[in-house]
């Protein structure tokens, strides 16, 4: 890439203008499920007919942000992936790896398997497949802009700091507490940067997400509303919530739909 073309793209994200970069997104999906009383693999419980997984990828598969995608997997549900792309049309999905014993293990086995043209890479919980295109585009774009950006919602309960004997300690201020959601976006070099150091300091596997990892290296990160529909499922009680968000959905669909039939028989 030209010192020009450099300029041009930053005084473009500067505007606010968006200029594509290959995006790699790697979909965490190796979980253990232990949180579903012996319900079974989470990401590949069926909602409505579909996997949760499917679901998940359906929303990269279709974005137009996302150029591939890498799924981090359990070692008994490998085989499945070719199966689901097969029959819901996803082609975008570049190599499916064994996750590892951790999730950042897990994370770290997918980023090495990104393209070399990367220049973002988004990283997002299989089990969180109420992710819409328009949350997605949202941490996309300010990613763009500000080299690391993550989903996130606003809480809205008083949160209590406690002390090691469970009383309070301290009383958070709400309107500045969020809730980490995924997708984390960020680019490909401030990653790099902030696994190398997370590395070298021993603070790798203790890291509760990927933002913090960046954080860890004082690199801002921007926070996108994207609400508390974009919940993880992860107890059995959630596939519940799951599917009143899902009909709710069909039901704005439908009401905002256009009327079928001719004005004589919307008459009668």
């Amino acid at each position: 890439m030209s010192v020009t073309s450099s300029i041009a793209d930053l005084l473009r994200s500067a505007a606010g203008i968006e200029t594509h970069r290959f995006t790699s997104a790697i979909i965490v999906a190796a979980g253990a499920s232990r949180r579903m009383e012996g319900a079974g693999s989470k990401q590949m419980m069926e909602l409505e007919g579909m996997p949760v997984i499917a679901r998940t990828l359906r929303t990269f598969n279709d974005s137009p942000h996302i150029d591939e995608i890498i799924v981090v997997a359990r070692e008994d549900e490998l085989d499945i992936y070719p199966r689901l792309c097969e029959l819901y049309g996803f082609t975008k999905i570049a190599a499916v790896v064994k996750g590892g014993e951790t999730r950042a293990e897990s994370v770290m086995r997918g980023f090495r398997k990104i393209s070399d043209k990367a220049k973002y890479v988004a990283i997002h919980d299989g089990a969180r497949c109420l992710l819409t295109e328009e949350m997605l585009t949202a941490v996309w774009q300010k990613a763009h802009r500000h080299g690391a950006a993550i989903a996130a919602t606003r809480a809205i309960d008083t949160i209590k700091l406690a002390d090691d004997k469970g009383f309070v300690a301290e009383t958070q201020d709400r309107n500045l507490i969020w809730q980490a959601q995924t997708p984390q976006i960020f680019a490909v070099n401030v990653y790099t940067a902030a696994l190398y150091t997370a590395k070298e300091n021993g603070t790798l596997d203790s890291a509760t997400d990927d933002s913090s990892l960046v954080e860890a290296i004082r690199h801002p990160v921007k926070l996108v509303e994207c609400g508390r529909d974009n919940l993880k499922i992860t107890t059995p009680d959630d596939l519940v919530r799951v599917s009143g968000i899902l009909a709710a959905r069909r039901a704005a669909a439908a009401e905002r739909a256009p009327k079928g039939g001719t004005k004589q028989e919307d008459a009668t």
